[in-house]
């Protein structure tokens, strides 16, 4: 059994760190575009370092490192990744936010500042559970290694995505624990899909004078963005696997289609012979890329002069509820908050992905209050201090050193047949 009760104690002992780290992240701006996490990064290693761990920078991109730190426990077993990212959303208007984005303050239990939602509080929250289980090594068996990445926030590659490429074991560890909260507290176990779609639009050249109903390229543009801008109306029947979800989390399931940008044409007086839209769409799970290429293809059909391209995307992903690294996250929210967390899709992506799609179970917990970032982000300051319990109280569940039986030694577990 985990004894929450003592991980809950030296959580509170340490919450001072907690604020300090919070506080020096927040500081240290990491705003992407253009990713440099050269500061929260420094923060993050020095306070391992500090605390005795062997912490190193990897990076890809000098401006935009990650952190990792790897620990073992006392006996062979299972590998757990916890993951948070250090880069943020942009700060927006500066007339909107009430306090300084980039100096923690403290209001009615809340810290406010950038990225402390998404997700500098959770950075924070993980770093003291990874202390935490280091201090407790002879209490666990297998193996952590802690990521603190970039470029998460532009899906970039200088970050998680470089760490899996170069990083020995981390790809096919055991279980991953991403701080990325799907909001309110619940339990991230999936994903939609991300499919970016370029529409190009092609038409005869002429004078202004000639245009005619649907025969420039900028208005073979705009009738094929109404067309598909009905998709969003679109639900799909979540697998499974996800029916805990509540029925009435309507975003879960509907295809999400963002026109993110449009441009055509090149002068007033003449016919738009060019015109180019990039789409965001976000697949929800039960359906797939190729099902929707399909139905963007159909519902372009007849439509003369214009293509499409794929940008990028990866298939929706979800973790089962019966996986282990679901199932003690579940326990120890429950055991620290006192219910038992709502199962929840993640709108946006997350590196949780970047694991599910490799076949690797994995859970996003977080203290991030809402949906996503924006003015005033802040976290509630139990629900950091609640989720590095949560976080350290996880891990010694997934790692729980097992005892041999009479029967014989006890299963083998991955890391061991490797």
């Amino acid at each position: 059994m985990v004894d929450v009760g003592g991980l809950e104690a030296a959580v509170d002992s340490s919450l001072a760190e907690l604020r300090g780290l919070c506080a020096a992240l927040v500081a240290a701006p990491s705003v992407n575009p253009p990713g440099d996490t050269t500061g929260p990064a420094a923060v993050l290693l020095d306070a391992l370092v500090a605390a005795g761990l062997p912490a190193r920078l990897v990076a890809m991109e000098p401006a935009k490192p990650n952190v990792v730190a790897t620990i073992d426990g006392a006996a062979p077993g299972r590998h757990l990744v916890l993951n948070v990212h250090l880069d943020t959303m942009p700060v927006g208007p500066p007339d909107d936010w009430s306090v300084p984005p980039f100096e923690l303050t403290e209001r009615d239990g809340r810290w406010y500042g950038l990225g402390l939602g998404n997700m500098k509080g959770a950075a924070a929250a993980m770093t003291v559970a990874f202390e935490l289980l280091a201090a407790r090594a002879g209490d666990w068996a297998g193996r952590v290694t802690f990521t603190a990445v970039s470029d998460e926030v532009a899906f970039g590659p200088a970050g998680a995505a470089h760490l899996l490429d170069t990083v020995p074991g981390l790809a096919d560890a055991d279980g991953v624990l991403c701080g990325e909260g799907p909001g309110w507290m619940r339990l991230g176990l999936a994903e939609k899909g991300l499919l970016w779609l370029r529409l190009r639009a092609t038409a005869e050249a002429g004078h202004a004078s000639g245009a005619r109903r649907g025969a420039t390229a900028t208005a073979r543009l705009a009738e094929a963005i109404v067309r598909l801008d009905a998709l969003n109306d679109v639900l799909v029947e979540l697998p499974a696997d996800l029916h805990a979800v509540p029925d009435d989390r309507i975003e879960a399931r509907r295809l999400s289609v963002n026109v993110g940008t449009v441009s055509g044409g090149t002068f007033i007086g003449q016919r738009a012979t060019d015109a180019v839209a990039d789409l965001d769409i976000r697949v929800p799970c039960g359906s797939s890329l190729a099902e929707i290429e399909d139905l963007v293809a159909d519902r372009l059909s007849g439509l003369d002069g214009v293509g499409v391209e794929r940008l990028r995307g990866w298939e929706p992903n979800w973790t089962a509820p019966s996986d282990p690294i679901v199932a003690a996250v579940a326990h120890a929210a429950a055991t620290v908050r006192g219910e038992t967390p709502e199962h929840a899709v993640r709108l946006p992506a997350s590196d949780a992905s970047r694991w599910r799609l490799r076949g690797v179970g994995s859970i996003c917990y977080g203290p991030q209050p809402t949906l996503s970032a924006g003015a005033d982000d802040h976290v509630e300051v139990g629900a950091v201090r609640d989720c590095a319990v949560v976080y350290a109280a996880a891990a010694l569940e997934f790692l729980a050193r097992q005892e041999p039986t009479a029967a014989g030694p006890a299963a083998p577990t991955r890391q061991e047949m490797r």
